[in-house]
């Protein structure tokens, strides 16, 4: 029973997430990175986001195995498919039609986006199950060259970045939001959503 609650603890993290990415893209006005590139995609050959949120992610779980030199991490498909099939309920059924005008509706609906995806974010990392192969790649980056987390995440956003530009996706001034105060959201939530997590466990220890 421990195992089935942080399943469900970590499904729920996902979804949350999903719902985030979502609401960023709904607001117009710039995405993370790879969100981005995953619009241009999905905008410049077809598909929907949710679907290239798939493909990137399988391509990195092997361009991950490549770096690190182990075997790819098949598991985090089910996050990057879970991720990707939620991102298109919401956005295909949810939020279709919803088109923020005004700069400050679409700064409010970024925001919200930004609080709802962080809190995410300290949800799902909370059981240590398999993360996604984005953040898996910072990881293997930093490992396999010996450099930090930060120049590891920087670089891969910035590759991100680049990709999106070529392709005419949705880089705007709520990628530079984003990419400054993801971070620090998730360190304010994970201290609250880990005592959860932590009570959640002990509850099914005891019973």
């Amino acid at each position: 029973m421990e195992f089935f609650k942080k399943i469900i603890f970590y499904l729920i993290g996902i979804i949350i997430v999903s719902l985030g990415i979502s609401l960023t893209i709904t607001a117009n006005f710039g995405v993370g990175s790879w969100d981005a590139l995953n619009v241009a995609l999905s905008e410049t050959v077809g598909l929907t986001v949710g679907s290239w949120i798939f493909i990137i992610g399988f391509i990195l779980i092997f361009v991950n195995s490549v770096i690190e030199k182990k075997k790819p991490a098949y598991l985090e498909i089910v996050a990057v498919a879970i991720i990707g099939s939620c991102v298109d309920f919401w956005l295909l059924f949810v939020l279709d039609g919803i088109s923020p005008e005004s700069t400050y509706m679409k700064i409010g609906l970024l925001l919200i986006g930004i609080l709802i995806l962080s809190f995410g974010i300290s949800i799902y990392l909370q059981p240590k199950f398999p993360v996604s192969p984005i953040d898996h790649l910072m990881v293997a980056i930093s490992e396999r060259f010996g450099i930090s987390y930060t120049i590891a995440k920087t670089s891969t956003e910035l590759f991100a970045i680049i990709m999106a530009l070529f392709m005419k996706g949705p880089i705007g001034i709520g990628t530079l939001i984003i990419a400054a105060t993801i971070g620090p959201m998730i360190q304010l939530f994970f201290p609250f959503t880990k005592k959860w997590y932590e009570r959640l466990i002990n509850v099914r220890t005891s019973s």
